[in-house]
């Protein structure tokens, strides 16, 4: 590779760009660990796929807003170094595949061009803060939470508290109790109340999916405001010292929390309060209020809407009244997430041009256009018309959430994209009752890791495999029901109910639409049906589909796939797990000391201290992992390294290890104790470097 330079104004940015261009050199010439570039790769938004010598790329893109010139550039670097197809994730991002390592860089710099990060949206970080795509219009909001999360997403970007977590964590801002940015299900989730004509926030805490979902929390009823960024950071804080690091599975915030118990967290979070760079951090709204001037003086010109018909079923299934009077969203149902760069193009055109220039992302994965004129909706009909954007069921039964699956992640067991399309088609042409349903929703995963949600979903499919008593494997989905969306943070999970071939989800899906069609009550919905019925009597029902014995050639393949079905998983990256080396852990003890003394020497105390106290621990477990102890929490790495190097003399210290690293708690994050803090760092590092040269030295001989 040749070295790299880019044209990014932004001093912060070019670093970062720049290391990762050498540390991908560095790799390629073998001077770098697989497994700890790895950790640095997804950290900067590339993620391995399916495919050998190819990487994804996520875009990272809060709350889902872009504005048409983001999404211009977005297309440009589809085009020049990916296959032109965009694809949206449930976190709000865009995922582009069949990316060159050796290209990141370049790209990176590109997006950056129009102020888009792929930082932190992949590995042990603060991932995409999600916010519900109709906050800032929703007539039900108390206010708009856009400020609140776009504050949360640049505080927490870079920050030294949450760049090497034991995995990832997950926040969203609902905009109304509706709670449709699924508060429940994420490390914190933020639902906006006002009190005594205070703004702040309902705070729920340690949800989470994957193969074991837990329902968050409640944390307090009411935050302020202004408290929000103070609280998250002791959140992370307290996840970063005591979360677990060695056992992937079991290595989320909700297993923490399940450990340790709300009120003992909670007695952490109060510990922790002293060393917050912020005790109060208020959140300025300026800059997010719709320019209502810049939309009514919007031309409209003359259209010829022949399709009338076509155009009123249009506009009652997929056209949304804002709050602001006379303005309007439109939703488009992108099938599968997945768009191409030739549509988005004129799609960035007619938003520049007709609307707010502003489009948002859904949890869903759709596009929600914002701020358009009634007069306007006849145009915009016209237009994506002729993009294919106007099918009908936007944020429906019939708009199937998926993730790739087979497609390209690692992980996937079965198709989940090709199960989606099949079950969408089905809908469209047999139950057109579901089209503009929005009480039950089907998501789909390609593995229990529920990407696709499928466990909080009224019906939901996990992709698995199932054998046959002949021991031929064959592709299957395992049905869930009776999961959903309560509101104001509360929420229910699906229930496992049986495994089937995965050639018989249509008719699985038919028969549980026409057993809840045929025998619901007057009013009772999908969810109360279910609570009636119970899992016992759909697992009855759905009994016959699961019989193995009368399998034919056709279920062997499976959906989207025209040859035989072969199990093929790999490693998956969702977490960044690496190996850690003794010689690799030391060297990145000496770049976070230098880390803290950049910030030292840029008036950064709180960044400074926080890199200090990193490399305090990075340094311990370099030793603590060349005895072969257990590293799994930074709590007790503190612990172990008084017991093991401390108390018994080998590595002499003024104190103990854990009143050394504990002057952090005790702290007010000022330039003296940073100072100090810093120079401690640098001594231990110094000594311990020492002592692991002399233990080599020693077995050298």
């Amino acid at each position: 590779m040749q070295s790299f330079r880019t044209e990014i104004e932004n001093p912060v940015v070019e670093k970062d760009i720049i290391e990762l261009e050498k540390k991908i050199r560095l790799f390629r010439e073998g001077k770098v660990d697989e497994e700890r570039f790895r950790s640095l790769r997804l950290a900067r938004g590339v993620y391995g796929q399916r495919q050998e010598g190819v990487q994804m790329v996520r875009i990272k893109l809060p709350y889902g807003k872009v504005t048409g010139d983001q999404l211009l550039r977005i297309c440009d670097v589809s085009d020049e170094y990916s296959r032109g197809r965009l694809h949206i994730t449930t976190r709000q991002d865009i995922q582009i595949h069949y990316v060159s390592l050796d290209r990141t860089p370049e790209l990176w710099a590109e997006l950056e061009k129009s102020d888009v990060t792929i930082r932190e949206a992949c590995g042990n970080t603060v991932r995409n803060v999600t916010a519900s795509p109709e906050a800032g219009i929703d007539p039900n909001e108390p206010f708009d939470v856009t400020p609140y999360a776009h504050a949360t997403f640049q505080f927490f970007l870079r920050n030294p508290i949450c760049q090497e977590m034991g995995r990832k964590f997950k926040m969203s801002f609902s905009s109304s109790d509706s709670d449709t940015a699924l508060s429940y299900i994420h490390d914190l989730g933020f639902i906006p109340k006002i009190k005594n004509g205070e703004k702040g926030f309902k705070v729920m805490l340690g949800g989470g999916l994957g193969s074991q979902p837990r329902h968050a929390d409640v944390m307090y009823e009411f935050l302020p405001a202004n408290q929000i960024i103070p609280v998250i950071e002791s959140v992370l804080r307290i996840f970063d010292r005591h979360g677990e690091r060695a056992k992937r599975l079991k290595a989320r915030m909700k297993f923490l929390i399940k450990d340790i118990g709300l009120e003992a967290f909670l007695q952490l979070i109060e510990e922790e309060k002293l060393a917050l760079s912020n005790h109060s951090y208020p959140i300025s709204e300026d800059g997010f209020d719709l320019d209502r001037s810049v939309v009514d003086a919007i031309a409209v010109p003359k259209v010829d809407l022949k399709d009338v018909d076509g155009y009123e079923k249009w506009r009652d299934a997929n056209v949304y009244p804002q709050k602001q009077d006379g303005l309007f969203s439109i939703g488009i149902k992108v099938k599968l997430g997945d768009f191409y760069t030739d549509k988005a193009r004129k799609l960035a055109h007619l938003i520049q041009k007709y609307a707010a220039d502003e489009l948002r992302l859904t949890l869903r994965q759709d596009i929600l256009i914002r701020h358009v004129k009634a007069d306007l909706l006849p145009l915009f009909y016209l237009e994506l018309k002729e993009l294919g954007f106007v099918d009908l069921g936007y944020n429906s039964t019939a708009d199937i959430t998926a993730c790739p699956g087979t497609d390209t992640c690692n992980l996937g067991i079965a198709s989940s994209t090709g199960i989606a399309d099949v079950l969408e088609d089905m809908l469209q042409k047999e139950y057109p009752q579901y089209i503009n349903n929005h009480e039950v929703a089907i998501k789909i995963s390609g593995c229990m890791n529920a990407c696709g949600q499928h466990n909080m979903a009224h019906i939901g499919f996990q992709g698995m495999s199932i054998r046959t008593k002949n021991k031929l494997v064959a592709p299957a989905l395992q049905i869930l029901l009776g999961g959903g969306v309560l509101g104001d943070g509360a929420g229910r999970f699906a229930d496992k109910v049986i495994k089937i071939p995965s050639k018989r989800g249509p008719q699985a899906l038919r028969s549980i639409l026409d057993d809840f069609q045929q025998n619901k009550e007057e009013g009772e919905n999908f969810l109360a049906y279910y609570d009636r019925k119970e899992q016992k009597y759909f697992y009855d029902y759905l009994k016959p589909l699961s019989d193995t014995d009368n399998l034919t050639e056709d279920d062997f393949v499976d959906w989207g796939h025209d040859k035989a079905y072969v199990q093929e998983v790999g490693v998956g990256e969702c977490a960044g797990v690496v190996i850690d080396l003794v010689a690799t852990l030391l060297f990145e003890s000496e770049e976070k000391i230098e880390k803290a003394q950049l910030s030292f020497n840029e008036g950064k105390w709180a960044d400074s201290i926080y890199q200090s106290y990193t490399s305090l621990i990075n340094t311990a477990k370099a030793l603590l992992t060349a005895e072969n102890k257990k590293t799994n929490t930074q709590a007790g790495i503190i612990n172990q390294f008084d017991e093991v190097f401390v108390s018994t003399g080998k590595v002499s210290l003024n104190l103990s290890f854990h009143d050394l690293v504990y002057q952090i708690k005790i702290n007010k994050p000022s330039e003296e104790f940073a100072k100090l803090f810093l120079e401690d760092a640098q001594a231990f590092y110094k000594k311990a470097d020492a002592f692991r040269r002399l233990e080599l030295a020693n077995a050298d001989k």
